[in-house]
């Protein structure tokens, strides 16, 4: 039997320094981000959702869509929701900005993250939480963080047991060197797209 996980999209941001845009709505190649994320999620597994506060922006997906099962506390709380409300024991989530993210990509990262807590890119400008695969068991974990009130996402990491996907293994993934990039700004659209 094939090993079974989840694919989560992130898209409950706020998108503060985008101006409040909904980044995930964002045109690529004439369709938005998370229309092409989750059909790279569906050509890979069953199991895919969306964490999201506003679902009516996407219930055209075909996809679950759950909202924050601890609301206001930021990414923390998209990855427990999406660790809680998954149907498998491993979840494979990707944020809503991150526009290149490929399937083949996301297979390796199943694939090593299969017997991981967590498996967590590392680029040389840092660890990236919110494309990674991690396993249910970190909620409770991640839970207690929130509620002592220390929510970054990387940080959270040292509570549990990382695999890290290093720079030198990403490479062979991301010729371009874009892969994890991430859609931060409307001058990080417009230098990539238009």
């Amino acid at each position: 039997m094939l090993h079974a996980w989840t694919g989560v999209v992130l898209a409950g941001g706020r998108a503060r320094r985008f101006g409040g845009c909904d980044k995930a709505s964002l045109l690529v190649e004439g369709r938005r981000i998370i229309e092409r994320q989750v059909d790279t999620f569906l050509a890979l597994t069953p199991h895919v959702l969306i964490v999201a506060n506003d679902a009516s922006r996407y219930r055209d997906l075909g996809v679950p869509i759950v909202a924050d099962v601890v609301a206001g506390v930021g990414p923390l709380g998209g990855l427990v929701t999406a660790l809680e409300c998954a149907p498998t024991e491993q979840v494979i989530v990707v944020a809503c900005d991150m526009p290149f993210v490929d399937g083949t990509f996301l297979t390796h990262l199943a694939h090593e993250g299969r017997d991981a807590e967590a498996a967590v890119p590392r680029t040389r400008d840092g660890w990236h939480p919110l494309c990674a695969s991690y396993s249910r068991t970190c909620s409770r974990r991640f839970r207690r963080r929130i509620a002592e009130g220390h929510l970054g996402v990387i940080e959270a990491l040292a509570e549990v047991s990382v695999r890290e996907i290093t720079p030198d293994e990403l490479a062979g993934f991301d010729r371009a060197g874009r892969l994890l990039t991430n859609l931060n700004s409307e001058d990080d659209y417009r230098r990539l797209f238009t």
